[in-house]
């Protein structure tokens, strides 16, 4: 359901989203727990899933895909919208997230909740300031203990004794991109204005070349047919730019063996992220075993089941509180109705649209009244 992310300026486009069948892959989701009636059902994905239009399958209505997966558990089911950054809960990277649980009516867990006034989802462990907060990747990377690598050549490109442990070998023009950035800084090869030939410096942020000398300046540039120097077209700010070491690292996706996509870059080395250090910032355990899909399928294989992973450090969290809560008994670390994940969530399930993080003041507009509205419903 990763299509959910929709191009820009299509997200509230049914049409375009009903194109694709993975934005409707709610349905058979509804289907499934409808036939096998499990006590409970839990539904992840990128925030936009609270944004994403579809057209209902039934009325031709536009309706978000979350929407649409609540409605048709509705008569069965309770749900539990939450929009959460999983750095609140020890995962070292930047991973915002929409979940719906559903509980069955009637269950005791529903039960035990609704005389509670709590939410199936765990309290944060890693955001009151004083005590554990958010990891930083510097202080992560450091942790892991792993070699360096270096994207210079075959030979520093590849840990000898870690086969996950490798990254892919860049150009010269590429890696001297990458290379001007200095380290530890976070900036972006965009930002690189100093020339490598004559020393001069760039004042204009949109210039390929050195206005001293015609070199290429070390930024993502590229010949055109006309034999002119050109900036690439990417990402804007956020392509080839290290990652910062003194915040959580940049969200986890299945690009992250792509220089061009959103913060990939070492914050440190002249390389992107191995795919080992990327499953450990997803929390995966040392000791998971690949078996042979580097050998079978290759590392962009790998990247990509590590970039849709939910981190196994939450999911962990999270099903201690479903556990309890399936035998009867009420979590202490479950959070209350009115934390602001859950508020947040909610106001977005219903309103349709996905309430950007950092909107504090949003949410606390809409958080008494949100709360307020059959939150949870019987």
């Amino acid at each position: 359901m990763s299509s959910v992310r929709a191009k820009r300026g299509l997200a509230e486009d049914p049409d375009a989203g009903s194109r694709d069948g993975r934005n409707l892959l709610v349905v058979p989701i509804a289907n499934v727990a409808q036939a096998l009636r499990p006590r409970v059902v839990v539904v992840e994905n990128v925030p936009a899933f609270f944004s994403r239009k579809v057209r209902h399958p039934r009325t031709g209505a536009g309706v978000t895909a979350a929407q649409l997966l609540t409605e048709l558990l509705q008569p069965e089911y309770e749900a539990f919208p939450f929009l959460a950054d999983l750095a609140d809960y020890g995962v070292p990277q930047t991973r915002r997230r929409a979940f719906i649980t559903f509980v069955r009516r009637g269950d005791i867990a529903l039960q035990t909740l609704v005389s509670s006034g709590r939410a199936p989802y765990p309290k944060p462990t890693h955001e009151t300031p004083g005590r554990r907060q958010r990891l930083h990747l510097r202080e992560v990377l450091l942790r892991f203990g792993l070699p360096p690598l270096d994207a210079s050549s075959p030979r520093t490109a590849l840990a000898k004794r870690r086969r996950l442990h490798r990254v892919p070998v860049w150009t010269d023009a590429r890696y001297a991109w990458v290379a001007a950035i200095p380290p530890g800084s976070g900036a972006s090869a965009w930002e690189n204005d100093r020339c490598g030939s004559c020393g001069g410096v760039a004042k204009d942020a949109t210039r390929a070349t050195c206005a001293r000398c015609g070199v290429p300046l070390p930024r993502p540039v590229f010949k055109a047919r006309n034999g002119r120097w050109r900036l690439i077209h990417g990402f804007g700010s956020s392509s080839y730019r290290r990652m910062a070491p003194d915040v959580p690292a940049a969200t986890i996706t299945t690009a992250s063996g792509h220089i061009g996509s959103s913060r990939t870059i070492h914050p440190f080395e002249n390389r992107i992220l191995s795919p080992l250090e990327c499953a450990w910032l997803q929390t995966f355990p040392r000791a998971f075993r690949w078996g042979r899909a580097l050998d079978d399928w290759g590392h962009t294989f790998v990247r990509d089941l590590i970039g849709e992973a939910v981190p196994p450090r939450f999911t962990a969290l999270h099903g201690r509180i479903l556990g309890q809560l399936l035998s009867g008994v009420l979590p202490a670390s479950a959070l209350k109705v009115d934390n602001r994940r859950c508020i947040r969530g909610q106001f977005n399930l219903e309103q349709g649209h996905s309430m950007a993080f950092e909107d504090v003041e949003r949410w606390h507009r809409h958080s008494r009244a949100a709360a307020a509205r059959s939150w949870p419903r019987q």
